[in-house]
């Protein structure tokens, strides 16, 4: 047994509307399906709302749920707003500049370019609160996902141990990416 893919990823919206509009204008989302219950189809649960999805590329799909009835959306106070966020990747570093340049024209606030070494990325936040990345790969992308292949295990090994960031893998950051 293998799972073949994702199938879909779900997440809160405040408004099921501005949020397809949104990931319409600013990530180029087609609106690709929408379904309003009642009824929790799973519990049976009286709790009505509109769920509705977006191709995210490649059979991807990115779907939202508003929920009226409950009470107002929030984030785990304990963990970082940077942990928890849904990142796309863009084809290449020209794509994800022209993306921080619509994304700021726009009035979105956008982090970066950030370097992760093999792959540079941008952050913002949707209308809803969710963080955000654009990745493109890094033009010596294979190369470095080839070494961190090596390393894998003895970095998740020393961190088992330790709780304490392995130095496996500080190739990564040896070098500065410049905009």
């Amino acid at each position: 047994m293998k799972i073949d893919r994702i199938h879909h990823v779900a997440y809160r919206c405040r408004d099921a509307k501005e949020t397809v509009l949104w990931y319409q204008k600013m990530l180029g989302m087609d609106f690709v399906l929408a379904i309003a219950e009642d009824l929790v189809p799973s519990t049976k649960e009286p709790d009505p709302y509109m769920h509705v999805f977006l191709d995210a590329g490649q059979g991807n799909v990115l779907a939202f749920f508003e929920l009226p009835t409950q009470p107002a959306m929030g984030r785990d106070p304990n963990t970082p707003t940077w942990v928890q966020h849904i990142a796309f990747r863009v084809r290449d570093r020209a794509e994800l500049l022209e993306y921080k340049q619509h994304l700021e024209a726009n009035g979105v606030d956008v982090l970066g370019i950030t370097d992760h070494g093999m792959f540079h990325s941008i952050y913002f936040f949707d209308p809803n609160g969710h963080r955000l990345e654009l990745a493109c790969p890094d033009p010596n992308e294979a190369e470095m996902l080839r070494r961190m292949d090596e390393v894998k295990w003895a970095m998740l090994e020393d961190w088992s141990k330790t709780k304490r960031a392995p130095k496996h893998a500080a190739f990564l950051h040896a070098r500065e990416f410049t905009q």
